[in-house]
């Protein structure tokens, strides 16, 4: 779990212009960890999450007119039923308002990447490390099964 920049780019909706941001990000070898993509009638808001700040804004100055920067907490969670519902729960319990939230598909089995747009992203972090820990520390004394 990490605070990380989230790019806020906003699209004309037409054909085209969400392959050149995204193609423009590829050429320019910054991996998009994250996306998600809102239609806004004439207009789309792309909001993704890249493994290189610097260079998608960079990539983001010369491809795009209007674009904004959002500091936002980035989880992975296993891929499994209720993951993504059991941080919400622990947010909503602590009064911590998700603003917003998306998360990757990721493969059955594994691990996917979650963004949240909280509005205390220190109390978050607190709430979701003590989690974090209190889990651990039950886990390392469940009894064993026999077999």
């Amino acid at each position: 779990m990490n605070i990380q920049t989230q790019f806020s780019v906003f699209l004309v909706n037409k054909p085209g212009v969400l392959a050149a941001v995204i193609g423009a990000m590829g050429k320019a070898h910054v991996n998009v960890t994250a996306l998600t993509l809102t239609d806004y009638m004439e207009h789309g808001v792309l909001r993704l999450v890249a493994d290189d700040v610097d260079k998608a804004r960079e990539v983001l100055g010369k491809t795009c007119d209007n674009w904004t920067e959002t500091p936002v907490l980035v989880l992975e969670l296993t891929n499994e039923p209720g993951a993504f519902a059991a941080v919400a729960q622990q947010l909503a319990d602590e009064h911590v308002n998700i603003s917003y939230a998306y998360c990757t598909g990721g493969a059955p089995g594994g691990r996917t990447t979650t963004v949240f747009k909280v509005a205390d992203m220190k109390k978050a972090m607190k709430i979701l490390d003590r989690s974090k820990a209190e889990k651990k520390s039950t886990s390392a004394f469940r009894p064993r099964r026999g077999r």
